[in-house]
């Protein structure tokens, strides 16, 4: 039962960073980010990855050998919709990470990146939509857990 419940707890540590850094970075991003801006967008953003590797491991790790089984995940269209929607998540965030990590030659130097009208306007969207997303991955959670569609 300790295993059970420490597995647990790193399930949602990871699911909560993911949502508090992505949240910062959808709060902090400005078409004219100042340096200190910028550097705790690419913080964020690494924390994020971070968080969403540590999510995905312990949350089969949950699955495979606690909770409910794995015969109980493999059959839900919940499950399978949560998996789906943090894939998408994931592609998601693959623009404003390649940005963000292409700012390191002006954070190094101690400047603010530039940021273009175009690039903000996207990378806006594309945390937006992440963000929307996360509500509807919780939603298909909730939904699993009660067993609906089984």
């Amino acid at each position: 039962m300790l295993a059970s419940s420490l597995v647990a707890a790193l399930h949602f540590i990871a699911a909560f960073g993911i949502a508090a850094t992505l949240f910062l970075e959808w709060l902090s991003f400005s078409r004219t980010p100042t340096f200190a801006e910028a550097k705790r967008i690419a913080l964020a953003d690494r924390w994020y990855g971070i968080f969403a590797g540590l999510l995905l491991v312990v949350g089969f790790v949950r699955a495979a050998h606690f909770e409910k089984g794995w015969s109980f995940y493999a059959h839900s269209p919940f499950f399978h919709l949560k998996l789906t929607l943090f894939v998408l998540v994931g592609l998601l965030s693959i623009y404003p990470t390649v940005r963000f990590i292409r700012w390191a030659p002006a954070l190094k130097a101690g400047r603010a990146p530039e940021v273009t009208e175009r690039e903000h306007r996207l990378i806006s969207r594309l945390l937006t939509a992440q963000m929307a997303l996360l509500v509807l991955i919780v939603v298909s959670a909730s939904l699993m857990a009660h067993g609906v569609g089984l």
